[in-house]
């Protein structure tokens, strides 16, 4: 694999920037896409900008979700499109999730190709029999806003470039009297017959051709508005429809609309484009998206790329992403902790996506256009995953994104019949995927921090709304006995305990506003987490709707055990809000560190997450699952306790193993940026272990030394002393210039600029 082969930089573009970080560095080169698309990261490779609506990436299988009328399970490794261990690629798409552990988009595939004709995908073991292609990774190149590829059965380079709204392919050919661009509008992720609602083309010109599909998968109702046009106009087109056959079809018959009709509607269309090429010409295509129309996705093409120079744009997608990654400059001597660093900064960056045109017009929940006033709106919002480290890191370093992110909420709110915040929501639809109302700490995170450009209170009334929806989720019982009954709503443990943790945001929120009256409601509330720990065996356990525990228990398990995605060890710890109160109800330090201890010794055999897809070996350490979401925060846990240097021992030995500059480099998926951004707190030395509060747990810093280039225009430098590999142990802590005596920083001095030392040591 290719990981670096950057062009132009751009550093002229960054004035300032520059001037802050002496000598400015091409930070693009340490960022691989390709990290994460083996095994279970769940990430794509292909070409997008920061936050951008289109991703422009290759799609390595067509597996149908559906096998023999069930869930076929060799699906989920292809939740974004691509597996590094594939050797055919079947064409590049414009929408994909980031590591994600369910899926939906892979809108409008497109597919270069040489030779006679060929309308179906072929097979990965038979790829000849097809339009798809072989391919090696030695020609392939992964770069941040550029993809490039040979597509060896067809002899075409494929590259890959994007805007926010506008896909860029650049397909350089053979001399050949036979060759094709094919667009398939049946392709899509999590893809099963039925997913495709209805596809509607119109070829407008021998250049331009625009239309919509709506799909109904994982988003009930999703309508996506493209424009596509060429660099050189075709010589002529066809299409194929492999709907089933409609019982009514109207008068259209009488048509042939296989060869050079411009007017195409079905459920199940492929179409063709042909031309004639010479030796090494290059075919560039622009395809726009929109979520409101055809004549938007029009503007949005003519607004963001406007002309035919692929270098351009790709240089300017580049640049972009320069801009970001600038945002943290790190010192380190080991290129290695420059490229974990930068990778994570890129997959944190991909989402959640901009969702809406050039002129701010958006689809809404109630499926109506709307206009984002003020703000840029968003979807994407994988928030059981995502409140937990990468909204915050919005916080200090996308600060104005986070506010818009909060307001594209707060739209959905209003949009929402069901008066409910979004749980996981992507392109005007709400999925209800996972639990919780994890809108609430996001907002409450932005408001506690003081970056809440938008009404506040009404923000307020929104959590408290969204959290008084007794049909929800076992909220009902919730409220009424102070726990969920595994006997009436699954999952009741995580569910009790993460409503417990939401309930402490608002309460937080309410008293910083003044409503006495809510925080008094919701602060109680917040207590409920004790309902549903056992004293007698030490652990968080279901219990029924008399009130009993049930019998039926293992700590272990993570099927069947009132847990979501995790067992009672992991999820036991999940008291973010309060872990003094959870140290004490454990028995007190004396008991809760030798406890704590042994997540991280023990080991968790192989048969008690066999039943769940988002646990692997991959991702575990001894019983502790950093893969996946619900202990994130367990690492930090020892500094509420006499021995925090153990958290600085344990970060230090979780950075490397989980996360490495390969393909297979991500111990977990990447949840739309979750598992990195808790790498980039992590190696700067401190996280956010109960977002809605200003305040962080130190932890051991892994790199050199950093500058936080913030929006508002200060600087907050961290630096290490003494550091290496074996001195893992802060030593001490300097908030400018004085030592900090709790193992804890505020954000507020963050963000007013500053120094924080550490002082590295080999023993605690």
């Amino acid at each position: 694999m290719k990981l670096l082969s950057l062009t132009t930089l751009f550093l002229t573009a960054l004035p300032s920037l520059a001037q802050k970080t002496k000598p400015a560095e091409n930070l693009v080169q340490y960022a691989h896409p390709i990290v994460g698309t083996a095994k279970m990261g769940h990430t794509f490779p292909g070409a997008t900008v920061p936050f951008g609506m289109v991703q422009l990436s290759p799609d390595t299988d067509t597996l149908s979700y559906e096998l023999n009328g069930k869930y076929n399970p060799d699906m989920y490794k292809y939740c974004a499109g691509y597996q590094y261990s594939d050797k055919t690629i079947v064409g590049f798409s414009h929408t994909h999730f980031s590591g994600t552990g369910h899926s939906d988009l892979g809108d409008f595939l497109i597919m270069p190709t040489t030779g006679p004709l060929q309308l179906n995908p072929g097979t990965a073991d038979k790829p000849q029999s097809g339009f798809r292609s072989t391919f090696s990774h030695a020609t392939e190149v992964a770069e941040p806003g550029y993809y490039r590829v040979k597509l060896d059965d067809h002899n075409i380079v494929a590259e890959l470039t994007a805007t926010n709204r506008v896909g860029m392919h650049q397909y350089t050919f053979p001399q050949s009297d036979q060759s094709h661009l094919i667009l398939d509008l049946m392709a899509g992720i999590y893809n099963y017959p039925d997913k495709n609602v209805w596809t509607f083309v119109r070829v407008e010109n021998d250049t331009l051709v625009t239309g919509y599909r709506q799909t109904n998968g994982w988003a009930r109702t999703r309508t996506v508005y493209f424009a596509m046009t060429f660099s050189k106009p075709f010589t002529d087109y066809g299409s194929r429809n492999f709907s089933k056959k409609q019982v009514y079809r109207g008068f259209w018959g009488k048509f042939d609309q296989t060869k050079n009709f411009p007017d195409l509607a079905g459920e199940q269309l492929r179409m063709f484009f042909n031309f004639k090429t010479t030796a090494n010409e290059k075919l560039k295509v622009k395809f726009a998206l929109s979520p409101t129309s055809t004549a938007s996705a029009l503007q949005n093409l003519r607004t963001e790329a406007p002309g035919w120079d692929f270098d351009k744009v790709k240089n300017q997608a580049q640049q972009q992403w320069q801009q970001e990654l600038s945002k943290v400059v790190i010192e380190s001597p080991k290129k290695v902790d420059k490229e974990n660093f930068y990778t994570a900064m890129y997959h944190a960056f991909l989402s959640p996506t901009t969702f809406m045109d050039a002129d701010g017009q958006y689809r809404g929940l109630d499926q109506n256009t709307h206009k984002a006033e003020g703000f840029t709106n968003y979807t994407t919002f994988s928030l059981w995953d995502t409140y937990r480290a990468l909204h915050p890191l919005f916080n200090v370093l996308q600060p104005k994104r986070n506010a818009d992110m909060v307001q594209s909420m707060l739209a959905h709110f209003d949009q929402s019949v069901e008066r409910m915040l979004p749980v996981w929501s992507h392109y005007a639809n709400e999925n209800w995927c996972m639990i919780g109302y994890h809108s609430v700490p996001v907002i409450a995170d932005a408001v506690m921090k003081g970056n809440a450009p938008f009404d506040a209170n009404k923000a307020l009334d929104a959590c408290v709304t969204t959290a008084r929806n007794a049909w929800y989720e076992g909220l009902g019982y919730y409220v009424q006995l102070g726990y969920v009954p595994e006997d009436k709503s699954g999952s009741s443990v995580s569910k009790t305990l993460e409503y417990a943790y939401d309930d402490w945001c608002i309460a937080q929120m309410a008293q910083k506003l003044g409503r006495q009256d809510i925080y008094q409601e919701f602060n109680k509330r917040a207590q409920n987490w004790r309902n549903v720990y056992d004293q007698r065996i030490g652990f968080m356990r279901p219990k029924l709707a008399d009130g009993s525990f049930r019998p039926r228990f293992d700590v272990l398990s993570t099927n069947d055990q009132g847990f979501i995605e995790g067992n009672a060890w992991n999820y036991s710890l999940y008291v973010p809000q309060d872990p003094a109160a959870l140290i004490q109800i454990m028995g007190g330090q004396k008991r809760f560190v030798p406890h704590l201890d042994s997540l991280f010794t023990m080991h968790l055999p192989d048969k008690f997450f066999a039943e769940t897809e988002d646990i692997t070996r991959d991702g575990i350490i001894g019983n502790y699952v950093h893969g996946n979401e619900p202990a994130h925060h367990v690492a930090y846990l020892y500094n509420w306790t006499d021995q925090p240097w153990k958290t600085q021992a344990r970060v230090r030995m979780i950075l490397p193993k989980m996360y490495r500059p390969t393909p297979d480099g991500l111990g977990g998926n990447d949840d739309c940026g979750q598992m990195s951004a808790w790498y980039i707190f992590s190696a700067l030395g401190f996280y956010p272990v109960a977002p809605g509060s200003p305040e962080y747990a130190l932890g051991s810093p892994a790199v050199h030394g950093a500058v936080l280039n913030l929006e508002n225009g200060k600087t907050f430098r961290i630096n290490v002393k003494n550091q290496s590999d074996k001195n893992v142990y802060v030593k001490e802590a300097r908030l400018n210039g004085q030592k900090l005596t709790r193992p804890f920083l505020n954000h507020q001095a963050i963000m007013n600029g500053g120094e924080l030392t550490f002082t590295m040591a080999a023993k605690p």
